[in-house]
């Protein structure tokens, strides 16, 4: 290890106070640099870190090593054991759209689902209330009778500590009673387990995973993606998400997009001309 690298140790370590993984992962990186280019790192040029990091093909792997490498050059302009400051830019990572079903996927599975015990229509219910919510899995599970009222739903536990109030659909709040109503036994929070007890997020994975082959967090897309698709305004569906900024709402506009694009190269008469 070259006494660059040594110091930037040293810097990360104890300046820093970085933690023990953290510390072991950057220094794994530039060890690994200097020992591939059989020189220390601050000889090196950008030419030859970025034909090396060419290896990657994860792009978020290449990002990871190459915050490691931005991380060291920075340290070692501020201690002048290099003249110029240069960073090396990040690769773009493409952001996943969201995955989502569409109402009648939803409703052909709950279809499935066999309501003859409590567990059955527990099930059922939570399918539905996510969906009719879009409440994430951690509000879901923080649920009591008493925040649905006259169809209206309030998350009191909403992530960043923001309450909100959510419309739900007759069919929902139904289906919440319906299940309440066979339990034969008392509990503070409306979604339980075998044990009678506060059903967990593993719990909820397993149930939506059983019928719709995907997790919790889905069907809150699905709510989202079903409110666009139907025309609804986006700064609404942010406060009904409870984002806290519309930036993150935005990315279901893409389902607007689609459909356009749809709409065009089904019916516009330039549709097969070349």
């Amino acid at each position: 290890m070259s006494n660059e690298l040594d110091a930037f140790l040293e810097y990360i370590t104890i300046t820093k106070a970085l933690g023990k993984k953290t510390v072991e992962s950057y220094i794994s990186d530039l060890t690994k640099i200097e020992q591939s280019l059989q020189k220390p790192l601050v000889n090196t040029t950008t030419d030859e870190i970025l034909n090396y990091l060419l290896k990657y093909e994860n792009k978020r792997t290449y990002n990871r090593k190459l915050s490691s490498i931005n991380s060291f050059f920075e340290f070692c302009y501020k201690e002048e054991f290099v003249d110029e400051r240069y960073k090396i830019k990040s690769a773009k990572i493409p952001k996943n759209l969201p995955k989502f079903l569409s109402f009648e996927e939803i409703k052909k599975s709950l279809s499935y689902i066999k309501r003859d015990d409590w567990i059955g229509k527990r099930d059922y219910a939570f399918i539905l209330f996510l969906y009719a919510s879009g409440a994430r899995v951690s509000e879901a599970l923080e649920l009591k009778r008493e925040d649905i009222s006259d169809n209206w739903l309030k998350i009191r536990f909403a992530k960043g500590e923001k309450e909100r109030i959510v419309p739900l659909a007759d069919i929902a709040v139904k289906a919440v009673d319906e299940y309440i109503d066979v339990r034969d036994f008392e509990c503070e929070y409306v979604w339980c387990n075998y044990q009678k007890k506060k059903l967990s997020r593993i719990s909820a994975f397993k149930i939506t995973k059983k019928y719709l082959g995907i997790s919790p967090h889905v069907l809150r897309h699905s709510y989202a993606t079903s409110l666009i698709s139907g025309g609804a305004d986006l700064r609404v569906v942010q406060e009904l998400l409870g984002h806290s900024s519309l930036l993150t709402t935005q990315i279901y506009t893409h389902i607007q997009k689609q459909e356009l694009k749809d709409t065009i190269e089904a019916y516009h008469p330039l549709k097969n001309q070349h």
